[in-house]
């Protein structure tokens, strides 16, 4: 069972050059423009502006296998992820937001499902790369679901959704020891239940709700548009 810190030190060891996508005045604007929001007495936009959110990847070695060729030969997936031909278990969690997503409402669609933490440096390489993939696939065949998989709460999940730009679903999935941006949490049911150890962890789930492929770490591009199109023909 992955612990935030774990995660961390387990993911850094991979050997790759660091190559952050954004420049550091860019990290700097979305940071400014991501926390400096309008005088509010919404709780919730209090609450995301207190979170504080920034990048974490200055000095982390990511960013540069999501630019790898769909021949690369990466690590394998952990061991404890579901085996791919499985069904993939159903649920309904909230967005931070509050709106309910279930999975098997996406039946008759490939779904690329991400297992995330807000702090982690990996999955905020991985989300700038999500944001551009997700505008290349056809949205009427393909679409992403993220899961936060360390009990966050809603305004660590929000702030890091605006800091990015995430257009697709983002799910909360708390579990008996919450977290946050600032604080490593424990995992919540769903997170549990697909064996999630690495973040990030994808699942691509095919139009009949059936496990079609599943990686963890950074991926490249390449691969993830290569198994969400064969997963469209299934």
């Amino acid at each position: 069972m992955a612990t935030g810190v774990v995660v961390v030190a387990a993911v850094a060891v991979v050997t790759y050059v660091s190559i952050v996508g954004q420049s550091a005045a860019d990290r700097t604007a979305a940071s400014v423009a991501s926390t400096s929001l309008p005088s509010s007495t919404d709780p919730m936009e209090k609450a995301v502006a207190a979170v504080g959110f920034h990048s974490t990847m200055a000095g982390a070695q990511v960013g540069i296998i999501e630019n790898l060729p769909d021949a690369s030969q990466l690590l394998p997936p952990s061991t404890s992820l579901l085996p791919v031909g499985a069904s993939a278990p159903d649920f309904t969690l909230s967005t931070p937001t509050g709106q309910r997503v279930q999975l098997s409402s996406y039946r008759g669609k490939t779904v690329l499902l991400e297992f995330f933490a807000t702090w982690c440096p990996h999955c905020q390489a991985e989300a700038q790369h999500l944001v551009r993939l997700q505008s290349r696939v056809d949205s009427a065949k393909v679409v992403f679901l993220a899961v936060n998989a360390d009990s966050e709460d809603a305004a660590s999940i929000l702030a890091f959704d605006r800091y990015f730009g995430i257009p697709y679903p983002t799910a909360l999935d708390q579990g008996d020891r919450p977290g946050s941006f600032t604080s490593a949490g424990g995992e919540g049911p769903v997170t549990q239940r697909y064996g999630i150890y690495y973040f990030p962890t994808f699942y691509i789930v095919n139009p009949a709700g059936t496990i079609a492929w599943r990686g963890d770490r950074e991926q490249p591009d390449a691969v993830l548009l290569k198994e969400l199109t064969d997963a469209s023909r299934s």
